[in-house]
């Protein structure tokens, strides 16, 4: 088992919750965990890897965690990291698993049998705005421009997505065509394992457009090479200001997907309260603005119970909508 060096307020909320654990405070009082494991779902470049090595760079930046690592493991839509995680239980506290939307639509629909209650719940910690970008080149520029290359002949205008089909950037895509008044179902989608492929398949010209996390067109967008067509936030981000909103072009739909973390089930107390307790204080911190900033993230902090009634609510919410789409 790995060794804590506990803060005051996980030390007073795992006090009775300790046995078998080993933890101290350290000697300025602010480290709050030695070190941390990450594990990704999915392939370098989604958002999922931004997600995990942005919060591990805030936490040993601003000396809450002494050093992260972290381990990219691709499959299954993300399936196959949560059935390691769950398998390995014993041998995989010290790891954090990050996670978001996903994983709650991919046990409504059935891609992996597992779904957030099998997990130890530790905290939701950002949302990210949906977008939908364009190579640099492309004749789009904005949602009316690709909404009428879609009626001029719907089988050639392909959106990608690093996500299996009826995953998330499926379903954005499609949200937004059927608030643009179109049929959801005839969106012709192309499935990419994480966000970098399907970055690399835009860029290729192999698909028209890119449904993606705003986080993950920033970077791309600002360097020239790609453009950010809408975004499905209610106002427009300072990420990127010249971005527009789909409510902006007459589209109303809006959505912000969830980013968090789990550990293994069966996470020791004391274990669970320090991950809390470290990410916590990460809000505070210089470290963490810069990171959110640059990314374009919403601070969204929810922790153990809350964060288990939040992720119950939005299963409800994604269901109904995903049957009203087709997709159930």
């Amino acid at each position: 088992m790995m060794t804590f060096k506990l803060g005051r307020r996980a030390l007073i909320l795992t006090a009775i919750a300790t046995m078998g654990f080993s933890g101290s405070v350290s000697a300025d009082g602010h480290q709050v965990v030695d070190s941390i494991h990450f594990l990704i779902p999915g392939g370098a470049g989604g958002g999922w890897d931004g997600t995990a090595r942005g919060t591990g760079e805030a936490l040993t930046g601003a000396g809450l965690v002494g050093s992260a690592s972290y381990e990219n493991m691709s499959g299954g839509g993300g399936g196959k990291a949560i059935g390691y995680l769950i398998e390995n239980a014993e041998s995989n506290h010290g790891t954090l698993m990050v996670n978001s939307t996903p994983i709650v639509i991919r046990s409504l629909t059935g891609v992996f049998p597992h779904n957030f209650r099998d997990l130890t719940l530790v905290s939701g910690t950002i949302g990210d705005y949906a977008a939908m970008v364009v190579g640099k080149d492309s004749p789009i520029n904005n949602m009316e421009d690709l909404i009428a290359a879609y009626d001029a002949d719907p089988s050639s205008t392909a959106i990608g997505g690093g996500s299996v089909p009826g995953g998330m950037d499926h379903l954005v895509a499609a949200m937004v065509m059927e608030a643009a008044g179109r049929d959801a179902l005839g969106v012709k989608y192309i499935p990419y394992d994480a966000g970098g492929k399907a970055m690399a398949a835009l860029l290729s010209g192999e698909i028209v457009a890119l449904s993606t996390g705003f986080s993950e067109a920033v970077e791309l967008a600002a360097a020239g090479e790609v453009k950010i067509i809408g975004v499905t936030s209610e106002e427009r981000v300072s990420a990127a200001p010249d971005a527009m909103t789909m409510t902006e072009q007459g589209i109303d739909t809006t959505f912000v997907n969830w980013r968090g973390f789990f550990g293994a089930p069966g996470m020791p107390a004391a274990e669970l309260a320090a991950y809390q307790d470290a990410l916590e204080k990460m809000y505070a911190t210089p470290e963490w603005e810069a990171v959110r900033a640059r990314n374009g993230w919403v601070n969204i902090h929810n922790s153990g119970d809350d964060f288990k009634v939040f992720l119950e609510k939005q299963e409800k919410v994604i269901g109904d909508l995903m049957k009203k789409l087709g997709f159930l």
